[in-house]
């Protein structure tokens, strides 16, 4: 293990681990700077930069496995700048017949060519996501998901993250570099990251050259729709131009981890009325809608539906690190609906949130997840999670978590 005081735990650790015990490689992916690498180190023996090692572009053209020479678990940073590599791991994998020798890591997804030959039962992946609350501190994360599916009652008092503590932290992101930093010099270097999207990154994953301002539409386009079901056409004709373009420019945000939609629900439900198909929008990290419409806290507080918008997606990615489980919506046409589904310990969770935690706020979530409930084909647990408050579990089953209380 590589190890450094300055390490941060992240709750992907026990993820890494488990891959470890299990495949021959781990394959970390997730946006710039959310923390692979260091993870990745954390639970690593040796390390090569594979995009600005001199070294490795002389050792593909003499023997590629000079790349993969070291202690492991052996960490492969960047790895995608010799997409050629996928394939010595395969066989080197092969070659060892043990587990936990390389962890890969990647801002970008791989090539159309290399996911041909996905390494099945020697490859495990995981997607790492900016910082949680709980892991940012500004969660104490004493009311547990595990705890709560496996029957233990939430029972946490009053969190002290305030209205605007949330405002400001959405608006600053998880992202560890900027954990030390002001709001402010956060949301400087948020812009920063986003310019660095739209003028260097989007052309990455295919080296074709995409247009700056374009490319920021689009982003402004879905920082405006974040956590609603808009359409491609939509993010179009909003961003000012063609189909084939905003397809385009949303397909490389997605392969570099920029732009991480939530799937719609697709199981079968007792109920003729058929389930909606659109994904809802969503960024890696809520407050890059925030950089992308240079917005500040204040503003947050003085627009509560876009800060709503903006608190769901933020819970969204809360659950997805969490879990480290597809996190989905669901909605009938005739308007029912839940604002994620997903698994933990084999149980499935329904979710509204709520960015208000009055009793009338958590009485309607929960009558809306009851009613969801209704139509599923086995029984679930119900959780509700607000902006403050206290968390608790109400006498007819449903779970109230405030977010500066959630954790795994």
């Amino acid at each position: 293990m590589v190890l450094s005081q300055d390490y941060i735990p992240r709750i992907a650790d026990v993820f890494v681990e488990q891959s470890l015990r299990r495949t021959g490689a781990l394959l970390i992916e997730g946006p710039k700077g959310c923390g692979k690498t260091a993870t990745a180190r954390h639970h690593a023996e040796s390390e090569i930069k594979v995009d600005i090692d001199p070294d490795v572009e002389i050792s593909m053209g003499v023997d590629p496995a000079l790349v993969l020479q070291g202690p492991t678990p052996r960490v492969l940073d960047e790895w995608q700048a010799q997409p050629k590599l996928w394939d010595v791991v395969r066989h080197e994998i092969d070659g060892r017949g043990q587990p936990g020798q390389f962890i890969l890591t990647g801002s970008t997804a791989p090539a159309e060519a290399v996911q041909g030959h996905s390494g099945t039962g020697r490859f495990s992946r995981l997607t790492m996501h900016t910082m949680t609350l709980a892991e940012s501190g500004e969660s104490t994360g004493q009311a547990s998901l595990l705890n709560m599916v496996k029957g233990e009652a939430p029972r946490v008092g009053k969190t002290e993250l305030t209205i605007h503590d949330l405002a400001e932290r959405i608006c600053r992101g998880g992202w560890p570099g900027f954990l030390r930093l002001s709001v402010a010099d956060a949301q400087a270097n948020l812009r920063d990251y986003v310019r660095t999207i739209v003028e260097l990154d989007i052309s990455t994953p295919d080296k074709v050259k995409r247009n700056p301002a374009r490319v920021l539409r689009v982003m402004r386009s879905l920082a405006r729709g974040i956590g609603t079901e808009m359409s491609t056409t939509a993010i179009a004709t909003d961003a000012e131009l063609h189909r084939e373009t905003a397809i385009d420019y949303l397909d490389s945000l997605e392969r570099i981890f920029i732009r991480q939609d939530q799937p719609a629900w697709s199981q079968s439900l007792r109920s003729r009325t058929p389930l909606r198909k659109a994904a809802k929008r969503h960024f890696a990290d809520p407050a890059l809608a925030v950089a992308a419409l240079q917005k500040q806290p204040d503003d947050l507080l003085h627009d509560f539906e876009f800060f709503s918008q903006l608190f769901e997606s933020l819970v969204v990615h809360e659950l997805c690190a969490l879990t480290n489980e597809p996190v989905y919506h669901a909605r009938l046409g005739d308007g029912t609906e839940v604002d994620a589904i997903t698994t933990l310990a084999g149980r499935t969770v329904l979710v509204e949130i709520k960015l208000g935690h009055h009793p009338n706020v958590v009485n309607g979530a929960a009558a809306s997840l009851q009613k969801f409930a209704a139509v599923m084909p086995e029984p679930a647990e119900f959780l509700v999670v607000t902006g403050g408050g206290m968390s608790y579990r109400r006498p007819d089953g449903v779970n109230v978590i405030a977010i500066g209380a959630l954790g795994r």
